[in-house]
């Protein structure tokens, strides 16, 4: 059974969605708020997500962020703003499609299976928590702990290892490291990034001069090792 999860903070339409979407099949998890959303997507792992932005907690951009930390998992916006500006910051954060309030079900129902094949075809891995043995980083939530401990990390620290560990085993290239963390029009040097991994290290490896995790491919970029 194809899981739905709706994040909405009207009541109405969070009902309207669960007897539509239940009486053709779907199981459906809600959610009013953007934290309950975020936490309900890493224990629900739902194969779908229709999110509005205007939520009471969080924007709905912030959500996006938070999933696409962790998850490829199809995500639908379903809002009543019409702003082009809206629209191309939520698919820009990684949304896969936009409905505008108020809406046909017909339509949404179409835009929802498309939205399930697509995903049922894509890869990735959805793991929200990644433990290393030596610690652990909590995608959805943004929280590394390590001996039982949460670790304080700078957003730069956090945006490192958020891509390596999205990227486990697979090398990153320093230019997508830096064109990532920082953006593509800052020409910073290489060297922050030996900065900020020493940093990193120095935080999370219980050897950090003989690291375990997270290793330098040299000339190349870096891999995460869990």
């Amino acid at each position: 059974m194809t899981r739905v999860l709706v994040v909405d903070d009207d009541a109405q339409i969070l009902r309207a969605l669960r007897i539509h979407l239940t009486a053709r099949g779907y199981h459906v998890l809600t959610a009013p708020d953007g934290a309950t959303a975020l936490r309900a997507a890493a224990e629900g792992h739902p194969d779908v997500v229709v999110l509005d932005l205007g939520l009471p907690d969080l924007d709905g951009a912030e959500v996006i962020t938070g999933l696409r930390g962790w998850t490829t998992v199809p995500i639908i916006v379903l809002s009543a703003r019409i702003d082009s500006t809206d629209k191309v910051q939520a698919l820009d954060k990684g949304a896969d499609d936009y409905v505008t309030k108020p809406f046909g079900m017909d339509e949404l129902l179409a835009r929802l299976r498309a939205a399930v094949r697509r995903g049922a075809s894509s890869t990735g891995s959805d793991e929200p928590v990644i433990d290393t043995g030596d610690f652990t980083v909590d995608l959805a939530a943004k929280i590394v702990e390590r001996d039982g401990a949460q670790v304080h990390l700078t957003p730069t620290e956090w945006g490192i290892l958020e891509l390596l560990v999205r990227n486990r085993g697979k090398l990153v290239t320093r230019r997508q490291l830096m064109r990532e963390v920082w953006g593509p029009g800052d020409r910073k040097e290489t060297s922050y990034l030996r900065v900020y991994l020493a940093q990193l290290r120095r935080k999370l490896e219980p050897e950090p001069a003989r690291p375990r995790h997270l290793l330098t491919e040299v000339g190349m970029g870096y891999r995460f090792r869990s």
